[in-house]
């Protein structure tokens, strides 16, 4: 299953990277028949949120790790080496821009866009 990951390096830019997360086909449900499964990744808590057509968030790192989940519309998300991608339903990316410049984030799509965010606990 392929993420994205907004990431943060050394002197505070933000970049896109693509990441493979491995799925195992196991016995996740019992009776069910095996699904491909990632390694478990502990969580803290989940946010469940609704942007408005036309939200803009302006440069922002993000509050804590934590993994966003779109579930409805469009947005579009700028990093600060310039490079801006669009994200459908079902777009799952791993914030770990907690430092440096961030990102921005708008609605492009005419109905809000719904999702989750699964926050990682705090070391």
């Amino acid at each position: 299953m392929r993420i994205t990951v907004i990431t943060a390096d050394d002197h505070g830019e933000t970049h896109f990277v693509d990441r493979e997360l491995e799925l195992v086909a196991q016995s996740f449900a019992p009776p069910s028949p095996p699904m491909e499964v990632s390694a478990p990744i502990p969580a803290g808590q989940g946010v469940f949120f609704r942007l408005t057509p036309g939200w803009f968030g302006d440069w922002h790192p993000t509050p804590c790790l934590q993994y966003f989940v779109q579930a409805t519309g469009e947005l579009e998300v700028r990093v600060s080496d310039g490079e801006v991608r669009r994200l459908l339903a079902g777009a799952v990316v791993y914030l770990e821009d907690t430092e440096g410049k961030g990102h921005t984030t708008r609605v492009m799509s005419e109905d809000a866009v719904y999702g989750v965010f699964v926050q990682l606990p705090t070391a």
